[in-house]
């Protein structure tokens, strides 16, 4: 078991024994980000409907945006009001990016992977064997075969 000291902080971070920061999840109602985005509530239950943003619900089933929900819904203001984009559109644009970013990661795991096991790879990209090394006839024999069925085909 792992013992971690946890200190609270007047700024509402938190400090832990690696002595990295981490930030309290900030949340706003509905009525916040509309003001802020100005667009009307309607609005955002909409895209929530629509499946573009999911925000979590407090205890009295109060919808709360995190900051990754309002990056999300900067993305979505922009796609429509700059670009023209419709909801539709937005959609299949917000889940391409998903999974961009899916492949992203896998991709730099998978990179990690081959830095860390190198020694393991090494052996691939030294000199192929020669052909005859797993031959069952040296291939000098091989060739004189062949050589030797052609003249007496010809013979024939």
């Amino acid at each position: 078991m792992v013992l971690r000291l946890i200190l609270l902080t007047s700024d509402s971070c938190i400090l832990d024994s690696a002595f990295r920061m981490k930030r309290k999840a900030r949340t706003y109602t509905i009525s916040a980000v509309a003001d802020q985005y100005e667009i009307h509530p309607q609005t955002l239950r909409l895209y929530e409907r629509e499946g573009l943003l999911k925000p979590s619900r407090s205890e009295g089933n109060t919808r709360l945006y995190t900051d990754t929900d309002l990056e999300r819904l900067e993305v979505i203001l922009s796609l429509t009001r700059d670009l023209g984009v419709n909801l539709a559109g937005v959609e299949i644009i917000l889940n391409m990016r998903e999974k961009m970013d899916a492949m992203h990661r896998e991709f730099e795991r998978f990179f990690e992977y081959l830095q860390t096991h190198t020694q393991e790879f090494a052996h691939f990209t030294d000199a192929p064997p020669p052909p005859e090394a797993g031959a069952l006839i040296p291939a000098s024999h091989a060739v004189a075969l062949r050589l030797r069925r052609r003249s007496s085909a010809s013979r024939r």
